[in-house]
């Protein structure tokens, strides 16, 4: 049998490349963006970001939009691709690498992505059931498409309506929803596994074959969505969708909070970030790749790509004649599955255009969903080493992913979907970006920080920095929003002030503007010290040469404006959830999104408790000695010529007070 499984392997991919270190190496930068791009690019650049745009038309929207790429995606894609490039690991390993309590953010990045990747690849499933009836003739959701999707694609029986007392969610449940068919669909599980087979094809072997299966998986649907702009926006009419996105100015509507929640939630979410494949997939590129200059390669593909696709739906819309005046707000998936399929049943040649419509979603969603697979395969490969052959750990895990699945393949699939999705993106995965954001510029080299300063201080000051948010965010839902802001600040500078107060005097230089006096050195340890020190250890690796360095705005920026803008889109999660509380589903995935809080919070008290995900030889890496000012890379360096040249090893705590002290 083995014999047979490496016949197979050998006819259907090449071994990956090797780095200097042993890892797998991807056989171009080509391959790393085509694929890392791709676990961003999927059909929801085609079917979601038209939604939300349509839901807030026209050419305003694209403010907020821009400014939640600058500030929350290019940021945060900088930190992933950056540390899993240079701590050479998944996201568990290279945030053990950044501090070994971040562990815990880490592995609640694997489990966004495991979740994920189990009920995305559902929707899959329903373009696949749209795909194979695009061959009949005439479409068989011609005369009605509601009834089709309904009845022929999701197959979901209606459930029973929960009650709250009064009839108003502000009182108590007096019955919970219930669905009274939990069967198997077979047709949906029949393409289910179909599609975790494609998925297993494109990863099983390594980056090596993700890298050979990219080139399908993304240049082939970037020519057809091509062809597709073009076809749609040559339709009868087109041009008043068009119009309606590109060519008109609703001022007005930038006043409304709604439109820039929307903005930065698709933004943040299209990206790709805090599911954890950037930095597994960063960690195969070479150590002194451009991974500054990749990071904003990757935000600006995606952003670019969803941009120029929406075209072809605003020329559908024109063609339809819909717009927000005659249309309730669109949902997620209605431009997929009910506005396209509509609007190809009168085009001539439908199947044809059915079946290319249909193929290009499928191919774009394979693209998204073997990267996220790929996170929890290279957790477990980083944790093994070569124990256990790549393509074992990754056909066990595409067919655990596959039994995990028939849940999402019964009668209530689609609402349990719902209720899992809308937690996990609303809760989970902004909680995990921005505790990314938040502790790398908090805990990184703290001992450098409260051996300057003292603990008192140090602990004073942050403090006030997460105490704030909370305090800011809980104030500004039950009051208003200034009263919330009024808060946030006050409780931020009633922690601050005290902390400046009553820290040491530091002994070590700081840069610039912040080494005039005692109390601006304090300044700079306590405010800005982690995040500009992780700058400068990361430059060392992803910096050389004729690289991109991250710019000396990027620590501030992640903890000061990034971080407090994603807690803030994170609090609006959670008064939702009280008009649905006697939803079964929806309850599910709320204590299923909270797992990540408790994974972070968790590691940050007890890290040892999260050795078991951590490689043997790994564990102590993110356990930095003191060294204030003493950049880690240039150490390193220092204590490798000093063993080739048989000098006697220095500590780095005598490293760091012979250099560290007035560097």
């Amino acid at each position: 049998m083995s014999g047979i499984f490496r016949t197979i392997r050998a006819k259907l991919s090449t071994p990956a490349k090797k780095n200097e270190d042993g890892r797998d190496q991807w056989p171009s930068r080509t391959a790393f963006l085509l694929a890392s791009v791709g676990g961003a690019i999927g059909q929801g650049n085609i079917i979601r970001f038209p939604s939300q745009v349509f839901n807030n038309i026209g050419l305003q929207w694209f403010l907020p939009y821009l400014i939640a790429i600058f500030l929350l995606a290019i940021p945060a894609l900088i930190l992933e691709v950056s540390i899993g490039q240079a701590y050479r690991g998944g996201a568990v390993a290279a945030y053990n690498n950044t501090h070994h309590r971040m562990r815990g953010t880490g592995l609640a990045a694997m489990f966004v992505s495991s979740v994920v990747v189990v009920y995305f690849a559902i929707i899959l499933v329903w373009i696949m059931t749209y795909f194979r009836h695009s061959f009949t003739s005439p479409l068989p959701w011609t005369d009605n498409i509601n009834d089709f999707y309904n009845n022929q694609v999701l197959r979901q029986a209606d459930p029973i309506p929960g009650t709250f007392s009064n009839g108003d969610p502000s009182g108590s449940v007096t019955s919970f929803t219930s669905y009274p068919d939990l069967g198997m669909v077979a047709e949906t599980v029949g393409w289910s596994a179909f599609t975790w087979f494609c998925v297993w094809l494109c990863m099983f072997n390594g980056v090596g074959q993700s890298g050979r299966a990219a080139y399908v998986t993304m240049g082939l649907p970037i020519v057809m969505t091509i062809i597709l702009l073009g076809r749609c926006c040559s339709l009868e009419n087109a041009g008043r969708g068009i119009k309606m996105y590109f060519a008109e100015w609703h001022s007005e509507k930038l006043a409304d909070g709604q439109i820039w929640q929307t903005a930065c939630g698709q933004v943040f979410f299209s990206t790709g970030a805090g599911f954890g494949y950037y930095i597994a997939y960063a960690s195969y590129n070479t150590k002194w790749a451009n991974a500054v200059q990749d990071a904003v390669i990757l935000v600006c593909s995606n952003c670019t790509f969803e941009t120029i696709a929406a075209f072809a739906v605003f020329g559908v819309v024109g063609y339809l004649d819909i717009n927000p005046a005659n249309t309730p707000r669109l949902g997620a998936f209605e431009i997929g599955f009910l506005t396209y399929p509509a609007a190809i049943v009168a085009m001539p040649g439908a199947n044809f255009w059915a079946v290319f419509f249909f193929l290009t979603l499928m191919l774009l969603g394979i693209s998204s969903t073997f990267p996220m697979l790929d996170v929890i395969v290279t957790g477990i490969m980083d944790k093994t080493g070569t124990r256990i052959p790549r393509p074992v750990v990754a056909t066990t895990a595409v067919v655990v992913a596959f039994l995990i699945s028939l849940m999402y393949c019964t009668r209530f699939g689609y609402y349990l979907l719902d209720g899992v999705d809308r937690w996990i993106n609303n809760l989970a995965l902004v909680f995990v970006v921005w505790s990314e954001l938040s502790l790398s510029t908090t805990i990184y080299r703290w001992r450098d920080v409260y051996g300057q300063v003292g603990v008192p201080a140090y602990a004073l000051w942050n403090a006030g920095y997460f105490l704030g948010q909370i305090l800011g965010v809980t104030v500004g839902h039950v009051v208003s929003p200034a009263a919330g802001a009024g808060a946030g600040f006050g409780a931020f500078f009633a922690f601050t002030i005290p902390a400046m107060l009553i820290g040491r005097t530091p002994d070590a230089e700081a840069p610039g503007f912040f080494d005039r006096s005692g109390l601006t050195r304090k300044l700079y340890f306590l405010a800005f010290y982690s995040g500009n020190q992780l700058r400068r250890d990361l430059n060392v690796i992803v910096g050389t040469g004729n690289n991109w360095n991250i710019p000396v705005f990027w620590a501030p920026m992640i903890r000061y404006i990034s971080s407090p803008i994603l807690f803030i889109v994170y609090s609006f999660a959670y008064p939702e959830f009280w008009t649905l509380r006697n939803d079964p589903v929806y309850v599910f995935g709320f204590i299923l999104a909270h797992f990540c809080l408790v994974a972070v919070v968790l590691s940050l008290m007890t890290p040892r408790f999260f050795d078991v995900f951590v490689p043997n030889h790994r564990l102590d890496e993110g356990i930095k000695t003191y060294a204030p000012n003493v950049t880690e890379g240039i150490m390193e360096a220092e204590h490798a010529d000093r063993a080739e040249s048989g000098e006697v090893e220095v500590s780095s705590q005598e490293e760091g007070e012979k250099k560290g002290v007035r560097a």
